[in-house]
């Protein structure tokens, strides 16, 4: 009898903790890949390399990185590379995803052949448009070096210098490599924002704009009174996912421009880089690490704000 009560309180004791040994595959592999990483970047932060291994040094590491002109330089390229990218990623995604919710004829397979970029990792992208450009047998390159198109003496992309700023030290107006860059950050990322873009508009329901266009409303106020703001949640998160990888996104600055021509195109994830891996300086790249933590933690939040006032 005993032994029967100790066998059901097993069973009872393996069917509540199943759930728990269901998860902790995961649980433990997200231990391994994200928490530890986070926790050694904390920790690498506050130390500095030496000959006899690491010592604790403060916050001296981030004293030198807030030291170095080349990050204000990079935290102004960032945000003209950000607002460039994002206003004009979401500005194209939404005149597309208008065009494809009226219903054309064969529209499935233009979301097809749209979706392509999606799919080519960023390095790919990168290394394709900066074929497109090089000076001499760059397909583009014969359109550029023309005098008359780009007096007096043509245009190279990949080393034209930076325009003269117009407010102080902030880089703006942007160097032309600077332009490309954002050209080919946009074309990468159109396909998931048109199509993040088309779901949220078939959702609005078709009274609602047929109502509008009875009382007298022409395409426009249709657009701007009834469609945007239907579907404003959705943009919020589409400009959060542009914002977010914009601030994290390295492949792409690697391998079309190298942060060049000088620092033209240097953003803080490719900074990052370079202090990291070119200089071997891990605690202060960890410092910045922590910068831009900070900053996608800003991103989340606001975005998450601004969705629940939406939705309210």
């Amino acid at each position: 009898m005993q032994q029967t009560g100790i066998n059901h309180k097993a069973k009872r004791w393996l069917r509540n903790s199943l759930p728990f040994w269901l998860i902790l595959p995961t649980v433990l592999i997200l231990l391994i890949v994200q928490v530890y990483p986070a926790f050694y970047t904390i920790w690498l932060s506050f130390q500095e390399r030496n000959p006899t291994g690491w010592s604790f040094v403060g916050w001296a590491n981030f004293r030198r990185l807030f030291g170095m002109g080349l990050f204000s330089e990079s935290v102004g390229h960032t945000i003209v590379f950000l607002v460039g990218y994002s206003v004009l990623t979401l500005a194209l995604g939404f005149v597309l995803a208008l065009l494809l919710n009226r219903k054309l004829r064969l529209s499935g397979f233009y979301i097809t052949i749209l979706f392509i970029p999606w799919i080519i990792a960023d390095i790919i992208v990168g290394i394709v448009f900066r074929l497109l450009v090089v000076p001499d047998y760059g397909l583009l390159s014969g359109i550029l070096q023309d005098p008359a198109l780009f007096p007096p003496n043509g245009l190279s992309i990949l080393t034209a210098v930076s325009p003269r700023p117009w407010f102080g030290d902030f880089p703006f107006p942007p160097s032309p490599a600077m332009v490309y860059l954002i050209l080919a950050a946009t074309w990468r990322a159109l396909p998931f924002i048109t199509l993040l873009l088309l779901a949220a508009l078939q959702t609005i329901p078709t009274e609602i704009i047929e109502s509008s266009r009875i009382d007298g409303a022409n395409r426009l106020q249709v657009i701007g009174y009834i469609t945007i703001p239907l579907i404003l949640p959705t943009m919020v998160v589409a400009l959060f996912s542009l914002t977010l990888g914009g601030v994290n996104g390295v492949g792409m600055v690697f391998s079309l421009t190298g942060g060049g021509p000088g620092s033209s195109t240097e953003v803080l994830s490719y900074l990052l880089y370079s202090i990291g891996w070119r200089q071997l300086e891990f605690g202060r790249a960890a410092a910045l690490a922590m910068l831009l933590g900070v900053v996608n933690w800003l991103l989340i939040a606001g975005t998450l704000r601004l969705t629940r006032v939406q939705e309210r």
